[in-house]
């Protein structure tokens, strides 16, 4: 039953009962519309605030997820980074030193990539710092790994031009000379065998009985195989590029011909005593860029320390040359 509300009326001096007409029933409906639609509105704001929706929630998970994945991948990228410092310090240091090439100028390891702001549209979002510097550090690893990698293509075509130098470069005697009782005459100043004066001898006499192979001491093409050169007689002429080029004269046979490729060892010709000669013998020269050398500083493909130091001895001898 509801209660029944009275009021004073100082007029009659006595209490009234209080009619509820609608205007008064109106009123209370609004107030308590308002009223409920005001806590309603501060349950909302403070939920919102304060309380995360599921989804929310969620996406509040993948946030902290991601920034953990971003500061593993920030650590990778330093060890990374220490590696790929340890392998451009051995580039500089050690193969491009063997191989006789120059360094890369750090401002081309380290340089860095234009634009004012080339992470601008990383800003503003929660964890933007730790993205802008892993996407920067990232970019720069990058560029460092390309810079190297094309510094080991580089070093591989210096090491395979290397390896054909080495096979080119004459390195042993052209005949088989083990017990090393063959070399007769060396490079220099030597009596004429038919002037009996001192005349320059620009080859390496070994004494040989005649049909002695003569081996190519280094990889190349021949270029002539021919008697057309005064004094030589039979005689075969090898290049062997980077500058290179061998001759073996006083031949009894060729084993080669004009255009031919041949290795390191290989038999070209016979030892004979053609041209002019004294005897049975191959007189060899080593020419470099049109220079004739020594040919004694060309035979440490096969010679021990201590062999080699015999044959600049015998080398070294004021006697006769054969031719």
């Amino acid at each position: 039953m509801a209660k029944v509300k009275y009021y004073y009326d100082p007029k009659t001096l006595s209490y009234r009962k209080i009619e509820k007409n609608a205007r008064y029933r109106f009123q209370r409906t609004m107030a308590f519309l308002v009223a409920s639609g005001l806590l309603a509105g501060l349950f909302l704001f403070v939920a919102d605030t304060f309380i995360d929706s599921p989804k929310e929630k969620r996406l509040k998970r993948e946030l902290e997820n991601m920034r953990i994945q971003y500061e593993i991948l920030n650590e990778r990228l330093d060890q990374v980074s220490i590696v790929l410092e340890d392998l451009e310090e051995r580039d500089d240091n050690i193969y491009r030193v063997i191989f006789e090439a120059e360094p890369i100028a750090s401002s081309i390891r380290k340089a860095g990539f234009g634009g004012a702001n080339r992470y601008k549209k990383l800003e503003g979002f929660q964890n933007s710092q730790l993205i802008k510097e892993t996407t920067a550090k990232l970019d720069r690893i990058t560029k460092e790994v390309y810079v190297q990698s094309k510094s080991f293509d580089e070093l591989v075509d210096l090491a395979e031009n290397k390896g054909k130098l080495l096979e080119a470069i004459p390195a042993i005697q052209p005949v088989a000379n083990e017990e090393l009782r063959r070399l007769a005459s060396g490079y220099g100043f030597r009596l004429d065998p038919f002037t009996k004066v001192p005349k320059m001898h620009f080859g390496m006499d070994f004494s040989a009985d005649i049909g002695t192979p003569v081996y190519a001491t280094g990889d190349g093409e021949v270029v002539r195989a021919d008697n057309k050169s005064s004094g030589f007689g039979n005689h075969i002429r090898i290049e062997h590029g980077y500058g290179y080029l061998t001759l073996y004269a006083h031949l009894s046979e060729y084993n080669v011909r004009v255009g031919q490729k041949v290795k390191r060892g290989e038999i070209i010709g016979y030892v004979g005593n053609t041209g002019r000669s004294r005897g049975p013998h191959l007189h060899y020269e080593v020419w470099l860029n049109d220079e004739r050398l020594n040919p004694v500083n060309f035979y440490y493909g096969e010679l021990s320390p201590e062999e080699f130091s015999t044959v600049i001895q015998l080398a070294n001898q004021a006697n006769q040359s054969f031719d």
